[in-house]
């Protein structure tokens, strides 16, 4: 018992560059109160006082604002950073080295009383806000983005982003030395990199056009139209920029 509270302490220190001292750790961090005191309530529940359990992480619930269901299965070195608006169901399994944040909730989808809820392996990183759904498996050393809604099983090693959520790169193991990625800003865009490719191929469609039509050469010979066709250009090149900045996340 001793071990995984010192085990727990340290993954403070690891996992959150803000901790300061180890009386900080243990008296200001409702992640790591939550993750006592749902332990003490899920050994009620495994000896099969349920009501007792449940009452225990009520309580939990009330003094943290995280809710871990008694039932839930939960491994070593587990880490809740700020915590507030948790929910971890009944039928949840989180493997070792995991980290959630705040807002995350891994929910069920059915009234039928079976495995209704996520498994997240070792090392996942839930970033704040997602929501994993149902009972897919999020596979380990996976990066879920913040705000994502995860559906659908997650290969080991990605990062997934969106809702519904989508595999957007291979991100290799994201916990080394048990101290995780903080870089959750650097994320890739999966609809702005689809936006330009359509572009690349608008550019391309135009200019295989341009090929089909000969007359275009004889036109521009004309002055007036000549610099007409420069003013349009002009037009589609602010355009295009425009486009450009609003898709590195600039506006228009």
């Amino acid at each position: 018992m001793f071990a995984s509270i010192r085990e727990d302490i340290s993954c403070a220190f690891k996992r959150d560059p803000a901790t300061r001292s180890l009386w900080e750790v243990v008296t200001c961090y409702p992640g790591l109160h939550a993750i006592w005191a749902y332990r003490i309530a899920h050994w009620f529940w495994v000896h099969h006082y349920f009501w007792l359990g449940r009452w225990l992480s009520h309580w939990a619930r009330w003094l943290t604002g995280i809710e871990i269901h008694p039932g839930a299965c939960i491994g070593k070195r587990f880490f809740i950073d700020h915590g507030m608006g948790v929910v971890i169901g009944e039928t949840t399994e989180i493997g070792n080295d995991v980290t959630l944040y705040h807002g995350v909730t891994l929910g069920g989808t059915t009234w039928q009383r079976k495995k209704r809820h996520p498994t997240l392996e070792d090392g996942v990183i839930v970033g704040t806000g997602a929501k994993v759904l149902g009972a897919i498996t999020i596979g380990a050393h996976s990066r879920i983005g913040a705000n994502s809604v995860i559906l659908k099983d997650v290969p080991q090693q990605s990062t997934v982003i969106g809702i519904p959520g989508r595999i957007v790169i291979d991100s290799g193991p994201v916990v080394q030395d048990g101290k995780i990625n903080l870089n959750h800003h650097q994320m890739p865009d999966p609809v702005s990199e689809v936006l330009r490719h359509m572009l690349q191929m608008m550019d391309d469609i135009n200019s295989r056009i341009d090929q089909l039509h000969p007359t275009t050469e004889r036109a521009e010979q004309d002055h007036e139209c000549e610099q007409a066709l420069l003013e349009l250009r002009k037009e589609m090149a602010r355009e295009h920029k425009k486009v450009e900045r609003f898709l590195d996340g600039n506006g228009i």
